[in-house]
């Protein structure tokens, strides 16, 4: 298990599991999940969540951890808006906004396009999301980035308005 720990590679956990007796490995595969969820960065954790998979688990992750998400992590929070955004369109729109954040908040204007891709992503997904609990509403999130990044017509150009 140290292994794993030091790692995140899931091939250690698997390993680790394998070697425990009947009902000892869904108790330590547990024990693993949590670790993973309990780690300062979100984005390692997000990584291994989505490599073992346990996709419920990495929707968690993004929502109840959304304020710390590093939008700069595309390697991490593309893969993981594409994996959930079927079954967990909230936690994928979390990871999409935070891309989009990251872009305008840092003036990244080479990521515009991708960020206005994520923004009509994120409308898309909109209708799908039932209850955003202590998240934005899409229209309430779309005006906020007008307030604040009104400015940057070539990012607001490549969207839909």
């Amino acid at each position: 298990m140290t292994c794993f720990e030091n790692t995140l590679e899931a091939e250690y956990l698997r390993d680790f599991l394998k070697r425990l007796p009947d009902f000892e490995d869904i108790n330590a595969e547990e024990r693993a999940m949590d670790f993973a969820a309990a780690l300062p960065r979100v984005t390692p954790a997000l990584g291994f969540l989505l490599d073992w998979p346990s996709p419920e688990r990495a929707a968690r992750l993004l929502i109840d951890r959304h304020d710390e998400i590093n939008g700069d992590h595309f390697e991490f929070l593309v893969p993981a808006a594409e994996a959930l955004s079927e079954r967990h369109p909230l936690a994928a729109t979390l990871a999409l906004r935070a891309m989009i954040g990251f872009t305008l908040s840092m003036a990244r204007s080479k990521r515009y396009g991708y960020a206005a891709q994520h923004l009509v992503e994120c409308a898309a997904l909109a209708s799908r999301i039932e209850e955003y609990g202590t998240c934005e509403p899409h229209a309430a999130y779309v005006a906020r980035l007008k307030q604040e990044h009104g400015r940057k017509t070539g990012f607001w150009g490549m969207t839909y308005g």
